[in-house]
């Protein structure tokens, strides 16, 4: 783990009992996490989209600073958390722009970035949302890993720590889900 991501775990435990002024102080880091996570996001979507990375990155922060119900484990967690958070802005941004053209072009997300694929190019964001949503009905720890490493882009090992789980246990999800998602959408 390199230094700055063992400062923000830290801090963000610090943060977590208490140190305000510690959180308030790596605000920088935490926001350059949310722009990496927010660019790594908007890569994926269509190229035309009208939501820019920096405002996902902008509203996810006002989501997660508003987090006062959640006891901070570290960066994992909190990428989890960020992913969470702008799948659903991105999602909810998705459902508002097809209400508005009624059908018009889908939201587009490539998989290509992580270490599978689902033998399609892309798929649409909102049919990955409805088969996620289902996985999580049918096996709620599958679908978050899903969350981490593909929309957090977390590895193995930190998808692992964040879920409190064995990386082969991780590992072992993420192949069983990556072929449900694959039946699911039809790939």
């Amino acid at each position: 783990m390199t230094d700055r991501r063992a400062t923000v775990t830290r801090t963000l435990e610090a943060a977590d009992g208490g140190d305000r002024a510690g959180l308030d102080a790596i605000v920088p880091d935490v926001y350059d996490e949310l722009r990496r996570l927010a660019g790594s996001y908007m890569r994926r979507e269509r190229e035309a989209h009208t939501l820019q990375a920096t405002a996902l990155a902008n509203e996810a922060y006002v989501r997660l600073a508003d987090q006062t119900r959640v006891k901070w484990r570290g960066r994992a967690q909190f990428l989890a958390i960020a992913a969470r958070a702008m799948r659903q802005i991105l999602v909810d941004h998705a459902r508002r722009r097809d209400a508005e053209k009624r059908g018009g072009d889908l939201v587009r997300v490539t998989l290509s970035d992580t270490a599978a694929t689902f033998g399609q190019p892309v798929l649409d964001l909102l049919a990955l949302d409805e088969a996620l949503t289902a996985l999580g009905a049918l096996d709620e720890r599958k679908a978050r890993v899903v969350e981490l490493r593909f929309f957090a882009g977390l590895s193995t090992k930190e998808a692992a720590e964040a879920l409190d789980l064995s990386e082969t246990t991780v590992d072992d999800d993420w192949a069983l889900a990556r072929a449900w998602l694959r039946r699911r959408l039809g790939g």
